[in-house]
Order: C-alpha cells, then sequence, then structure tokens
C-alpha cells in the first residue's frame, strides 16, 4: 500500500478556478476529494517578490493517476507556470484509503 496513494497540492487564483478544477478531477474520477483553502502566497515571479491571495487545493487520489491529475489541472488553469505538486501518503486510515480506491478510476 505505500506510496499507492497521493496528496496533489495546486493553488488557482481563485475560488471559481478552484471549484471548475475540484469538480473536474472528482466527476472524472481522478480524485476522491479536493478540499480548497484560501491562502496569501509570497512569492518571486520574474525576479519580482509578489503577495497575493491565492486558492489552494488539496486533492486525494492514487499514484498511477498523478499525469492525468496533472494534465487536467493544466489544462483548466489559468497561471503560466502552476504549482502542481505530488506528496506520497505514506499510510493512513486503512477505512480511508480503501474509500479513496473505490473512488477513484
Amino acid at each position: 500500500m505505500q506510496n499507492k496513494y497521493i496528496l496533489v497540492i495546486a493553488v488557482t487564483s481563485d475560488n471559481e478556478s478552484a471549484r471548475i478544477i475540484a469538480r473536474l478531477l472528482v466527476e472524472s474520477k481522478l480524485a476522491a476529494c479536493v478540499q480548497i483553502f484560501p491562502i496569501e502566497s509570497i512569492y518571486t515571479w520574474k525576479n519580482e517578490v509578489c503577495s497575493e491571495g491565492e486558492v489552494m487545493l488539496f486533492i486525494k487520489s492514487k499514484a498511477a493517476l498523478f499525469d492525468k491529475i496533472k494534465t487536467s489541472i493544466k489544462e483548466n488553469h489559468k497561471y503560466e507556470v502552476p504549482e502542481i505538486i505530488q506528496i506520497p501518503i505514506t499510510d493512513g486510515l486503512p477505512d480511508y484509503l480503501k474509500w479513496i480506491n473505490d473512488c477513484v478510476g
């Protein structure tokens, strides 16, 4: 079971974009669940320090689907270089992990 499941973190510019991506991922069975959080990001972009309100998505899925998740986000994202990172889930409540497995393709 190790590294079979993942948490994908992605960031969008606003709630509407986040909801569109989240619904798309869940409806296409690429994610079991997507949680949406308002955040403030301070970052460097094109040699300037920027500060923006953004929206973070926590996407629960299987490692085997990461490439499809990444493609789907990139195709529906406004940013030139969107944040899309994968974090392996090395352990968790077995019933929760089974639920993820049952929800995604």
